[in-house]
């Protein structure tokens, strides 16, 4: 795990004061930078020592076959894997032909610091050659939210002490040799060789490589351009199969520097020929000269202070876990503002975990914070779902269903999941996807997105609940032999979160379709299918067990055998690598929050009461070997009057990476539970829900942790600011329409320019309730730090 002291507790930056080579991979991570096309992780900028290189464009994959052990009707046929495109952040250093490595000589100091206002990752070294050659070395990096296709470098080199012989030496390379597997299925497949040369070029100081993949056959091209800057500066460039070198030579003094600008062109297509891939990087490094290095760095700045105006959370009383929300923030930015009809992958563009899949994580996790912080991108995210539609509607006929059904883990929409119990049974996917459609049209009023692409998704997915349900004597609709979010319980009847979750995508999608008679009538929506979705909607199948006053998970869920936590050694989780999925799935165990979960995102389909008791039994159950599962304990821990717990829950989810909870931040960091700490904090202690009816319901409690909490919404057209401290709750708004709100159910309207503030009533009194033996959350105290 990485250690706290590592990262120095400030509110605006990820600051590393020395160099840990046994944390190279999780501060590759944590140090990466993405602008949801491109994605470069932190190694050094030597390239060595490292813990895995890594340089990714989203949606460029290579696809392998899944062979099963034994086939069978419907399996996949082929899985996907992202790979490491051509690295283009490589520059070596030569110190009087020495190469710089800090594993030799005498690395005097070493600082990186991640800039989350200027989206720069600077670093700052001094090192002492084997053969005495003292210099200072600084970089920066950027990987640009403006110009999309650009990522870019400045490196410089200082003599300390006497005149030294200096080359640097700047380089494309394709096919890197990655580490040796990890044995954790969570890592993902590493591919050797992935890329196969198709072009290189180099002239001047500027150089370019077109490789193309052997089974995806995606084309991939990624050119550099320098501008250098020293005394009496010699540079060569030249270029072979797999890599690209500009070198820059000079003897530099004590009080000179010899200074590389290096920007770095990236572009890859399915479709577009090879000449037609070099010249849009060439087109691309064009425009970024012109711009030139001071021209990037203010025009990321000015990005970003345009979206931490809006997205920005402040806190009171823990200053760890204000920094932690901001990383958070930065990263979820970072991973989906340009992706332009791409996905989101569980890890981003920082690492290669889950094969960098995206997973039903984005629209359930993701999408909340970007929808009302960053819309743009959360469109974007359901533009590509809708672009990947016609594999989903094939996948659902090749198994015998009407309408859509999507993959649960995929790159390019083809279902990549070889383990049908976790993977094509979680059909709550579609619930999901349907579910970040109606979140987006109702925050952001969107029609001709509504009445195009969201009555698409919506449609598509209630017909396959339709064909995938059925009713029973007493005209009951029941949705048997599904997998719900808690991946230890797998083919089961009536899964509540799956049957709210598809009840609510059925009477969106009816709505929809009477709202826009012209669409329904294109996709071929009559009267009676319709009328059918509300009829499924309304006599859905919910369980209870009158017993035990709770909603079981899934039907016979409570009559389950319960797990022997007391008999589980501390060092066998996540169980999912110690014991068979069988012997999990017969049991009272939970992964992830999943019947919690329902209550948040279905949380009019639940009394106070059975929240309570819902939430103290699945607590006692729920081992949290999924790093989705803490924030969605925070917020219904904070519904339920549980303020303490929940404030533990949060430091777990924003924390999750900083401090390697998971032991996987070295394959990339975990970009919904980042996202998390914001439901955690916005949705947990603020309250915050909305629905159909057009009322923003906040009700809000702080921890005694917090003194308090601010931030603000885009909703509607306009900008909501919310003030949330120990006695009082105030609402703002800047600009726009009047928005009906809700405090603590109490209704009102709120106007531009007559903010009103509400008193805080008291959590209600209730016992703490307890996890598994050895599973609770950390505890906080009340300063914010750990107890």
């Amino acid at each position: 795990m990485i250690k706290q002291p590592v990262f120095h507790v400030e509110p605006w930056s990820l600051r590393e004061k020395a160099l840990d080579l046994d944390m190279l991979a999780q501060t590759e991570s944590v140090f990466a930078l993405s602008n949801g096309h491109i994605g470069w992780r932190a190694n050094l900028d030597e390239g060595e020592p490292h813990g895995m290189p890594g340089s990714y464009l989203n949606g460029v994959y290579e696809s392998w076959p899944l062979v099963a052990a034994e086939a069978a009707y419907g399996l996949p046929q082929s899985g996907q894997t992202v790979i490491n495109v051509t690295n283009g952040k490589l520059i070596r250093l030569f110190v009087d032909d020495e190469p710089f490595d800090v594993r030799y000589g005498t690395l005097r100091s070493h600082e990186r610091v991640l800039d989350f206002k200027s989206g720069v990752l600077s670093r700052r070294a001094e090192w002492v050659s084997p053969a005495g050659g003292a210099v200072r070395v600084s970089s920066e990096r950027l990987v640009s939210f403006t110009q999309r296709a650009i990522a870019a470098v400045r490196y410089e080199v200082e003599p300390l002490e006497g005149p030294i012989r200096i080359a640097i030496q700047s380089e494309l390379v394709a096919n890197e040799q990655l580490p040796d597997d990890t044995g954790d299925p969570r890592h993902g497949m590493d591919i050797d060789n992935p890329l196969v040369q198709e072009f290189h070029a180099a002239r001047e100081q500027a150089a370019v490589l077109v490789h193309q993949t052997a089974r995806s056959g995606l084309r991939v091209a990624v050119a550099m351009d320098h501008l250098v800057d020293g005394p009496d500066v010699r540079l060569e460039s030249q270029s072979f199969t797999d890599g690209a070198l500009v070198t820059a030579a000079a003897v530099v003094a004590p009080g000179q520097r010899l200074s590389v600008i290096k920007f770095v062109a990236h572009g890859w297509s399915g479709v577009r020929s090879l000449n037609g891939v070099r010249d849009q990087v060439w087109a691309a490094l064009t425009a970024a000269r012109q711009t030139g290095w001071d021209g990037l760095l203010a025009d990321q700045r000015r990005f970003l202070d345009d979206f931490w105006d809006c997205a920005d959370v402040e806190l009171d009383g823990d200053a760890e876990v204000q920094q932690a929300v901001r990383f958070g923030l930065f990263h979820v930015l970072q991973a989906g503002v340009r992706g332009e009809n791409r996905p989101i992958p569980a890890k981003g563009l920082t690492g290669p975990g889950y094969d960098g899949h995206s997973f039903w994580d984005t629209e359930t996790f993701v999408l909340p914070v970007l929808t009302l912080t960053a819309p743009d991108a959360a469109a974007s995210v359901l533009r590509w779902r809708h672009d990947t539609l016609p594999a989903a509607l094939d996948r659902a006929a090749q198994l015998g269903l009407a309408g859509a059904a999507f993959p649960w883990r995929t790159i390019d929409g083809q279902e990549c999941s070889g383990y049908w119990p976790a993977g094509t049974a979680a059909f709550h996917i579609n619930a999901d996807i349907a579910d970040a459609v109606i979140r987006y049209v109702d925050a952001t009023g969107d029609a001709e997105f509504a009445r195009t692409t969201g009555l698409d998704l919506l449609a598509h997915t209630a017909r396959l609940w339709r064909s995938l349900g059925h009713h029973d004597a007493a005209g009951r609709f029941h949705i048997d032999g599904v997998t719900g979010p808690d991946e230890y319980s797998a083919i089961a009847d009536d899964n509540v979160y799956t049957n709210l979750m598809a009840r609510k995508n059925l009477l969106a999608a009816a709505t929809a379709a009477e709202r826009y008679p012209d669409r329904a009538r294109e996709l071929g929506i009559g009267a009676e299918e319709s009328a059918g979705w509300r009829d499924a909607a309304e006599s859905m199948h919910i369980p209870f067990d009158k017993a035990l006053e709770v909603h079981p998970q899934a039907e016979e869920f409570t009559s389950h055998q319960v797990w022997d936590f007391a008999g589980t050694p501390p060092d066998h989780y996540p169980l999912l690598l110690h014991y068979p999925y069988y012997d999990l799935y017969r049991k009272q165990v939970v992964k992830q929050a999943d019947l919690v979960l329902a209550m948040h995102l279905c949380d009019t389909d639940f009394t106070a009461e059975q929240k309570a008791r819902n939430f103290a039994y699945y607590e006692s159950l729920t081992v949290r070997d999924s790093s989705l599962s803490a924030c969605t304990q925070a917020v219904i821990a904070a519904e339920t009057g549980h303020l303490s717990l929940a404030f533990d829950y949060l430091g777990e989810a924003a924390l999750m990476d900083l401090k390697d909870l998971e032991h996987n931040t070295s394959d990339g960091v975990h970009i919904a539970s980042l996202a998390g700490s914001w439901l955690a904090l916005v949705c947990g202690f603020a309250g915050l829900r909305y629905h159909h009816d057009g009322v923003i319901r906040f009700a809000p409690r702080l921890p005694e942790g917090l003194a308090r909490l601010a931030f603000t919404l885009l909703i509607r057209g306009n900008r909501l600011r919310v003030e949330v401290t120990q006695q009082r709750a105030r609402y703002q708004l800047a600009e726009g329409n009047p928005l009906k709100l809700a405090h603590h159910g109490t209704r009102f309207t709120l106007a531009p320019g007559h903010p009103r503030e509400r008193a805080i009533p008291p959590a209600p009194a209730r016992q703490r309730p307890t996890q598994p033996p050895g599973r609770e959350p950390e505890r906080r105290e009340a300063s914010g730090n750990p107890a």
